[in-house]
C-alpha cells in the first residue's frame, strides 16, 4: 500500500468510526509509525479534509445538526448526575467554559458523549491535581449541547431545569 492510498484508507477509517481513533492505533493497523500518521493526518487536512484532533484521538468534524449553550450552576457532586442527564437524554457535551472578569472567555472542550466518557472526565478530576473549571466562577458554567434535533435539546434543557441546574440568565 502506498502512501496516497493509506491516506486515503485511514480517512475512510476515522468517518467510519464514532469513536475517536488514536494515531498509535492507526499504526497499528498500517504498520507504520505514528509519525507517518501524524504526517497522514496534516497531509489529509491541507488537502481539506475536515478531521479534528481531540486529546482521545482523530474524528470527523461534522457540524452538529443543532447546538445550544446553557448555563449552569451546581455543585461538585453533582457533576456526574448533570452530564448523565444530558447523555442520557441524546445530548453530547462539547465544552465547558466560564466567563472570567480578568481572562474573559476560558474555555475546554470536554466532548462527553456517554457515561464512559463521563467516568473518565470524573476520574481524571479525581486525582486532586485540577477542578472543575466552573470553580473559578462560583460554580456558574456554560455547556455547548449538540443534539440530532431541538426537541432532544428541548428535553436536556428541562430536564436540568427540574433539577435546578440551569443558572439565570442576567
Amino acid at each position: 500500500m502506498n502512501g496516497e492510498e493509506r491516506r486515503e484508507s485511514v480517512f475512510n477509517y476515522i468517518r467510519g468510526s464514532t469513536e475517536p481513533v488514536s494515531a498509535n492505533t492507526l499504526a497499528a493497523r498500517y504498520g507504520v509509525s505514528r509519525q507517518v500518521i501524524v504526517q497522514d493526518i496534516a497531509l489529509l487536512k491541507a488537502g481539506g479534509s475536515d478531521i479534528m484532533s481531540t486529546t482521545k484521538g482523530y474524528l470527523m468534524n461534522y457540524p452538529a445538526a443543532f447546538t445550544r449553550v446553557i448555563k449552569v450552576r451546581h455543585t461538585d457532586e453533582e457533576i456526574e448526575d448533570e452530564l448523565q442527564t444530558i447523555v442520557d437524554l441524546g445530548g453530547r457535551v462539547n465544552d465547558v467554559f466560564v466567563w472570567h472578569r480578568a481572562f474573559g472567555r476560558v474555555n475546554a472542550k470536554i466532548s462527553i458523549k456517554s457515561r464512559r466518557d463521563i467516568n473518565q472526565l470524573l476520574s481524571d478530576l479525581s486525582t486532586g491535581k485540577s477542578s472543575p473549571l466552573k470553580n473559578i466562577t462560583a460554580g456558574y458554567h456554560y455547556h455547548t449541547i449538540e443534539a440530532d434535533n431541538e426537541e432532544t435539546l428541548n428535553d436536556i434543557e428541562a430536564a436540568l431545569g427540574e433539577k435546578n441546574y440551569l443558572a439565570p440568565e442576567i
